[in-house]
């Protein structure tokens, strides 16, 4: 019994009391003539027929009120509990979906939706559950259900997601355009996003996409700088034809990503290309400045151009750090042979075969000393290198 109970059965027996002890003073009588019948009664005695009659017509109205509220009372129960069926439903919904149990989770959905507060959430559950089954037109018909304003950009959002998912980013991004100007910043937009324009290989977005999700740690950072360099060796590639592009869209590349050996290395073989050795030899230096890698000293080598001797004294110095490095010194060969420094190539060029430890750089040594002595005129040198190359090949 609560606390209100036992204060109402307190006043009752405090109203009783009094009521008790006012009749010990009050001898008083009524009479009731009603011709020809008369009713002679203690004061006391209509007092309590006056209350037992007021406590019978209460009785009588509540009886009657919950009569005739029965058919509204009914049809609430009836309601509240479609209303916990369908709430039970939903919960059953998220609970299938995300378990995996897509049948049940649009099953359940179905009953969920059946309340009108529930139809949008429970179209979305639908929807997903549906993609996940590879059935796009029941898809459709869910998401066609979500109509109430609150409920579009969470439309639109699972909209893009699904149709990355379906290999359509075309359409994905035409969903996350539709979004509202700060729905576009948002962070599962940005990654829906950065999906779709790496399947339309948009590598300008991709990139910028990447830069936005790596400031806001939502991606990792492996896989951040792994994208960064695939996005930019296709800008690069893209303006291989242009060497003021080029080198202009390798300026603009964050620094991380400008310097990494891969990144400057395809740059200075898209300018060697161009004829662009000055620009080359500029990138190698400077991401050699960065980062000691085998890939750019022997790109170094190759940078030389028309004047290959300031390249050489800038390899010897490097020597002094790198006294046994066999990329360097078969950089440095291939600049004395371009230099017609026949002595020295030989020298370095041996050296790097002596110091060589991958088959790659054995054979490219080779072929360059047979190169050598086919121009100085040693063709039994050269066909002894030529061989040596062609035995250094691993085929396995």
């Amino acid at each position: 019994m609560t606390i209100k109970g036992l204060l109402w059965i307190a006043a009752l027996f405090v109203f009783a009391v009094a009521l008790a002890l006012a009749g010990r003073f009050e001898q008083g009588h009524v009479i009731l003539i009603y011709a020809p019948y008369r009713v002679d009664m203690s004061l006391h005695a209509l007092v309590g027929l006056i209350i037992v009659a007021f406590v019978l017509t209460y009785v009588l109205i509540r009886v009657f009120r919950s009569i005739v509220r029965m058919p509204s009372r009914v049809s609430g129960y009836r309601a509240r509990a479609r209303a916990g069926k369908a709430q039970a439903a939903l919960r059953d919904a998220l609970g299938n979906l995300y378990a995996g149990r897509f049948s049940r989770a649009e099953k359940a959905a179905r009953v969920a939706a059946t309340l009108p507060e529930n139809r949008d959430g429970a179209g979305l559950i639908g929807a997903l559950a549906a993609h996940r089954m590879r059935e796009s037109e029941r898809r459709d018909t869910w998401l066609d259900g979500v109509t109430a304003p609150q409920w579009q950009d969470a439309k639109l959002m699972t909209l893009a997601e699904m149709q990355v998912d379906a290999h359509d980013p075309q359409a994905a991004l035409a969903a996350l355009n539709l979004l509202e100007d700060q729905g576009a910043k948002r962070l599962r937009a940005q990654q829906i996003g950065l999906r779709a324009h790496k399947a339309l290989q948009n590598w300008g977005e991709v990139l910028r996409l990447v830069r936005a999700l790596a400031k806001r740690e939502a991606i990792h950072p492996a896989t951040a700088a792994h994208l960064e360099r695939q996005a930019a060796e296709h800008l690069l590639r893209e303006r291989r034809h242009d060497g003021d592009a080029l080198t202009s869209c390798w300026q603009a590349l964050p620094e991380a990503t400008r310097l990494a050996p891969r990144i400057a290395d395809l740059c200075a073989e898209l300018l060697l290309a161009l004829d662009r050795a000055a620009d080359a030899r500029r990138i190698v230096e400077t991401a050699l400045a960065a980062e000691w890698d085998a890939r750019l000293v022997r790109r170094f080598g190759g940078c030389g151009g028309t004047d290959p001797l300031p390249l050489i004294q800038r390899a010897e110095t490097w020597q002094g750090a790198h006294p046994e490095d066999a990329d360097l010194c078969f950089a440095l060969g291939r600049l004395c042979v371009q230099q017609r420094l026949w002595g020295k190539a030989q020298s370095f060029l041996e050296a790097a075969l002596r110091l060589a430890q991958d088959d790659t750089l054995k054979v490219r040594t080779h072929r360059a000393l047979a190169r050598m002595h086919e121009t100085l005129g040693n063709l039994n040198e050269a066909n002894v290198h030529y061989r040596a190359s062609a035995m250094a090949v691993n085929l396995n």
